[in-house]
């Protein structure tokens, strides 16, 4: 036998319309009744028709979460932080909201695709991830779905992500570009002046934000930048150690390779030790993110940290109305970089 509203209002000794302002939470009570109505729910098992609940409060307890790829420990730090930060009083049904991690795999069909669907479910919050993809069109359409959302109710929030003007997005980025400057001027102040470059899909702003950082670098001290010192690929491994070879290939006297994040730097470390190269005694190797492992690589690597788990828990805060927005709707989070023994002097014979 179905259980209703008019059951749980029975058991907990409230009326009706006291049981659906705390599961809907949009009324306040007092703790006493809150919880007397939450373990009635519990007894009884009463499901909320979520459906129906989510067209008469104009959202849902659903909460988006995009992210490129899940099994990449940068996306899969910031989830887990937001996801640990949308719980809690405040929410329909008790308070609880359902996270969805939405794994977009990278393509700028599925991100449009993931967010009609979290629109047509009038989400409560969504919160994208990472960089965007440089197309145009694609900017556009993405523009419009969020301003759709925001209209609608829903909070937008973008963590690691370049703004969104006049969608109603608030936007926590990282300083991409501040980053990767600060990363090559460590390899130029060691005495490098060959350096290498594993940039990453040519179509992301995260690649072109830290790739304009390195050359910025280059630039202010005087060095020419060589067109064969830079190889674009994915962020992964094992882009990182093909990308290593074709380095080599076009210019073995390199002394130096500057990764696009971590996970690149580890399969540039595995393509100069199996070329017969010491890390960082011949060539000295850096990379950007500060993923958990890199301190663990041998030699730890030398890096640039976001505070991932921090802007994540920030951006689930934010979308769900915990923390203030940043004044103007933008806020700027900086990395540290972080020097350890995968960089160091040049070699004399390549100085």
């Amino acid at each position: 036998m179905t259980v209703t509203l008019a059951d749980v209002a029975a058991r907990a000794q409230v009326s009706p319309a006291t049981v659906s302002r705390v599961l809907n939470g949009n009324y306040p009570v007092a703790a006493s009744t809150r919880e007397r109505v939450l373990k009635a729910v519990d007894d009884l098992d009463y499901v909320l028709n979520g459906p129906a609940s989510a067209l008469a409060a104009a959202t849902s307890d659903l909460v988006g979460i995009l992210v490129n790829d899940i099994a990449d420990p940068f996306f899969g730090i910031m989830a887990s932080a937001i996801q640990s930060e949308i719980g809690g009083p405040g929410g329909r049904a008790g308070g609880e909201r359902l996270a969805v991690t939405c794994n977009t795999g990278g393509s700028p069909e599925r991100e449009l695709t993931y967010l009609t669907l979290l629109q047509r479910q009038r989400a409560a919050a969504v919160v994208l991830t990472g960089g965007a993809v440089e197309d145009e069109p694609h900017l556009a359409a993405v523009a419009a779905k969020l301003r759709k959302l925001s209209e609608a109710g829903t909070r937008v929030v973008l963590c690691g992500r370049p703004p969104a003007p006049d969608t109603g997005a608030i936007a926590l980025t990282f300083d991409n570009r501040g980053g990767g400057q600060r990363l090559t001027e460590h390899l130029i102040g060691l005495g490098h002046r060959r350096l290498g470059y594993i940039a990453g899909p040519e179509e992301r702003t995260t690649t072109r934000h830290r790739l304009e950082g390195h050359r910025a670098a280059l630039a202010a001290a005087g060095i020419a930048e060589d067109p064969r010192w830079t190889v674009h690929g994915r962020y992964d491994r094992q882009a990182g150690y093909e990308a290593t070879l074709e380095l080599l290939r076009r210019d073995p006297s390199l002394t130096a390779v500057v990764a696009a994040n971590d996970s690149v730097a580890l399969g540039a470390c595995a393509a100069l030790r199996e070329s017969g190269l010491r890390i960082p005694d011949d060539v000295s190797v850096a990379g950007f993110d500060d993923l958990p492992f890199s301190v663990d690589a041998v030699p730890a690597l030398t890096t640039v940290r976001l505070p991932l788990a921090e802007a994540g828990a920030r951006a689930g805060r934010i979308a769900m109305g915990r923390e203030e927005a940043p004044p103007g709707g933008i806020t700027t989070v900086r990395g540290e970089l972080m020097v350890r023994g995968s960089t160091g002097r040049p070699r004399a014979d390549g100085a």
